[in-house]
Parts: C-alpha cells; sequence; structure tokens
C-alpha cells in the first residue's frame, strides 16, 4: 500500500484529510498530515517529513503532497523526492487525495498518474445546466 504524505501550510493538511476521510467512510491507513507555519525552519520540518516517510512507507513506497508549487512546502517536499520510492505532487487538493485513496493499491507510478487525472478532471466549471434540483 503506498503511504501518503501531505505538507502544507498551516492546517490544510489536516483538514483535508478529515474530508478525504468524511468521503470515504474512515480514516484511510498510512496517510499523515505535516502542517508547516511561518515560524518554522523548513530544514527542521525536512527532518521531520523524512522521519514521516519512512513510518508511513511499508515498501511499495509513499506520495507526498503539497500546497502551492514554489512554496516552504513544496521545496520541502521537493527536497524528499527518491524517485520510484518517494514522489511528490504540488497542487493538491481533495479529488486528488480520494483518487489516491482508492487506487493506493497499484505501482507508485501508476498512483501518481490517478492523482494527476484526478486533480485536472476534479476541476469542473459548473453552470445551469449542471444544476440538479433535489
Amino acid at each position: 500500500m503506498i503511504g501518503v504524505l501531505v505538507i502544507t501550510h498551516e492546517n490544510l493538511g489536516d483538514h483535508l484529510i478529515r474530508c478525504v476521510s468524511h468521503v470515504v467512510g474512515e480514516k484511510p491507513e498510512q496517510l499523515h498530515y505535516l502542517s508547516v507555519f511561518i515560524q518554522d525552519d523548513p530544514d527542521a520540518v525536512c527532518a521531520h517529513a523524512a522521519l514521516l516517510i519512512d513510518q508511513l512507507n511499508s515498501g511499495d513506497g509513499v506520495l507526498v503532497f503539497s500546497d502551492i508549487y514554489g512554496a516552504t512546502p513544496s521545496n520541502i517536499a521537493a527536497r524528499l523526492v527518491q524517485p520510484g520510492k518517494v514522489e511528490c505532487i504540488s497542487g493538491v487538493n481533495l479529488p486528488m487525495l480520494v483518487r489516491v485513496i482508492t487506487y493506493r493499491n497499484e505501482q507508485l507510478s501508476v498512483v501518481v498518474e490517478k492523482a494527476l487525472s484526478g486533480g485536472k478532471d476534479g476541476i469542473q466549471q459548473l453552470g445551469m445546466e449542471s444544476y440538479h434540483a433535489a
């Protein structure tokens, strides 16, 4: 099973995981978040993230998400990449996480592709034609 670490500003990762747990009906295993606050030392956060990755990795790899490309969480995540073992995607959103939880028993490369497609396909413009009265 692929482990998942969500590194975000403030408590966004915690809230995303709570939402995923709501959608899938339980808190998924091997899913954790790491919050980054303005006063945090990026090197210390990176060291903590490396420990979490070791805990989350059951041998199949870990997918690390960050919130905004180029920001501190993303820069920390990029330092953790080990191709084929620890992969990173920035721009995390709820559809991506749900997709990953659904397919996390696949190989890491497949899970990365599912996450990317879930993020892209999960973003849609809604109009009146998409509104269905209950």
